[in-house]
């Protein structure tokens, strides 16, 4: 598959409000929902671009820089920051918004990984990613160090074979 697609192609926007069955004890969002709006919004994405159906490869990078109360708005947008073979990194932002003081802040960032699977959830390719932005063009550069970290970790590569990430350690004068 050929077929180019350009980043801003698979953004998705997806808002929720925080009610009570979605806050812990201290009426703040629970982190286990933030990260299942997270898969959602970012699941869309990854499907936008492969035009297929995606499955949840890893969730990895997940910030909670600030709380979200009960009755926030959020907003998740998400976008691929990069596509690999069948695998594609999304990147994921949220805000929250207090509607009635007029105050939004970015609460969490994620990046997660989704794979696209045919009829029988086989590995399937993706179109490439082309990033236009200053933005998109920082995230797709360091897609594949994220990309080759993951991988060590999850023991599927070695460390000498991760070239690019490496290279941020390595002197190569």
């Amino acid at each position: 598959m050929n077929k180019k697609k350009f980043a801003r192609e698979s953004e998705v926007i997806m808002t929720e409000m925080v009610l009570p069955n979605d806050t812990n004890t201290l009426h703040n969002l629970m982190g286990g929902r933030m990260m299942h709006f997270i898969d959602i919004a970012s699941a869309i994405a990854a499907q936008k671009h492969s035009n297929r159906t995606v499955v949840t490869a890893s969730m990895d990078s997940v910030s909670f820089e600030k709380p979200i109360k009960l009755g926030n708005v959020v907003t998740i947008r998400a976008k691929v920051t990069r596509a690999f073979n069948s695998s594609m990194e999304v990147y994921a932002e949220v805000s929250a918004e207090d509607i009635p003081s007029g105050t939004k802040q970015i609460t969490n960032k994620a990046f997660c990984t989704f794979v696209a699977v045919d009829q029988s959830g086989n590995p399937i390719q993706v179109p490439e990613l082309v990033p236009e932005t200053a933005e998109e063009q920082r995230l797709y550069q360091g897609a594949l160090r994220r990309r080759q970290l993951r991988l060590i970790l999850a023991g599927r590569m070695k460390p000498d074979d991760a070239t690019e990430l490496k290279s941020l350690f390595v002197d190569n004068d």
